[in-house]
C-alpha cells in the first residue's frame, strides 16, 4: 500500500499499518516537509501527486493507494495508472464535500447534530467518487469547534483501522453493505466558502462553531478567514 497525506493522521495510518502486519510500498508528503517520521519507511516528498505517477506505479505491490489529510488533488496521470485511491474524507458525502475544516463550520452554523468520516474511492471529481464505508459521531449543542474537530479526527482514524484489513484482504473489496450511495446531491464547501464565513458573524453559533482553540496554529487558512 502507498500512503499520500501529511500530518498525525497520515503516520498514525502508517504506524498501524506495519503493526499489523501489513507492507507498506511508500509514503508520499507534500514538499518541502520535515524529514520522514519513520526513516525505515520508503518516503518521497512531492509538490505534485500526479507528477510521480509512475513512481507510485512502480513502487506499489498492491495497486492501493490511501489518501490521508491530503491536500493534493489526484488527477489523470494517477488516475490512469492501473492505481485504485482511498480516500478518508473527514465529512458526510456528498453533503459535505470539500475542505473538511471548512465544511465542519458550516455543519455547526447549520445546527447538524452528526458529522461523520467518509471512505470513498477516488474519481476525477472532488469527493464524488463510490462511498465505500462511513463513521458517524455526535456534535454536543454546546461543544466548541475544537472539541468537535478532534473527536472528529478520531473517528476518521478509527474508519481507516476498520476498513485496512480488509482492503488488504482484497484490493478490489466493495463496500460495506450499508455505505451510503453517495449519489446524492450535497455542498461543496471550497475556498468560496471559507471567503464567505465572515458573512454568518450575527448567527448565534458562530462563535461556538468558530472556536478554533489550540487548533488555530494547525488551520492557518480557516484562522486568518475568521479574523
Amino acid at each position: 500500500m502507498i500512503f499520500v497525506g501529511e500530518g498525525s493522521l497520515l503516520w498514525r495510518a502508517v504506524q498501524h499499518t506495519l503493526d499489523n502486519g501489513l507492507s507498506v510500498d511508500l509514503v508520499c508528503a507534500p514538499a518541502p516537509v520535515a524529514p520522514a517520521a519513520r526513516p525505515d519507511v520508503p518516503f518521497l516528498a512531492v509538490s505534485d501527486v500526479n507528477a510521480v505517477a509512475d513512481e507510485l506505479a512502480a513502487a506499489s505491490t498492491d495497486g492501493v493507494v490511501w489518501s490521508l489529510n491530503n491536500r493534493m488533488i489526484f488527477r489523470a496521470p494517477v488516475l490512469s495508472a492501473g492505481l485504485r485511491v482511498l480516500n478518508i474524507h473527514h465529512g458526510p458525502l456528498p453533503a459535505y464535500r470539500g475542505m473538511p475544516e471548512v465544511a465542519l463550520v458550516y455543519a455547526m452554523l447549520r445546527g447538524e447534530r452528526e458529522f461523520a468520516a467518509t471512505l470513498h474511492e477516488v474519481d476525477e471529481g472532488i469527493d464524488t467518487g463510490p462511498t465505500l464505508a462511513a463513521g458517524s459521531y455526535p456534535i454536543g449543542a454546546d461543544e466548541p469547534y475544537h472539541v468537535v474537530l478532534r473527536r472528529g479526527l478520531q473517528v476518521c482514524h478509527r474508519l481507516f483501522e476498520r476498513c485496512v484489513p480488509l482492503v488488504a484482504a482484497d484490493p478490489a473489496w466493495a463496500g460495506e453493505p450499508t455505505r451510503p450511495s453517495g449519489s446524492d446531491g450535497g455542498g461543496y464547501f471550497g475556498r468560496t466558502a471559507l471567503e464567505r464565513l465572515s458573512r454568518h458573524r450575527g448567527d448565534p453559533a458562530y462563535a461556538r462553531a468558530t472556536d478554533l482553540g489550540f487548533l488555530a496554529g494547525y488551520l492557518p487558512e480557516l484562522a486568518a478567514a475568521l479574523r
